[in-house]
């Protein structure tokens, strides 16, 4: 895979990353400002934090998502942050962006397939 190819998959992870804690910030915190999109201060640090990791992350050739990565790289806390994040916007996110759900299906299939076949 090229940099450049990583890059734009890193780009990718991030975008539905924040779409997901923006989905997440939306439907619970009053902060949410629908105007802006501007998440509340607890949502904005999780996605800061999030873009962070990805930026560092040095298995992204070969990962889909962190939830397939063998090494875990969030805090404790910040990890249940975004757990929360996941539980609640992954179902939602077939109403809100269909797109990036189908695609996040396909590619933790595909990755399962591909741990399957290496075991």
């Amino acid at each position: 895979m090229t940099d450049r190819n990583v890059e734009k998959k890193r780009k990718k992870e991030q975008y539905v990353v924040e779409e997901m804690i923006r989905l997440y910030c939306r439907k619970n915190h009053g902060e949410y400002d629908r105007e802006t999109g501007r998440m509340c201060s607890s949502c904005r640090e999780l996605s800061e934090y999030a873009r962070l990791r990805s930026e560092k992350c040095p298995f992204m050739e070969e990962k889909t998502f962190c939830s397939n990565c063998r090494v875990h790289c969030y805090k404790p806390e910040m990890r249940e942050k975004i757990r929360q994040v996941m539980r609640f916007s992954g179902p939602r996110m077939l109403v809100y962006h269909p797109a990036l759900a189908v695609w996040h299906v396909v590619c933790s299939v595909r990755e399962k397939r591909r741990q399957k076949k290496s075991l």
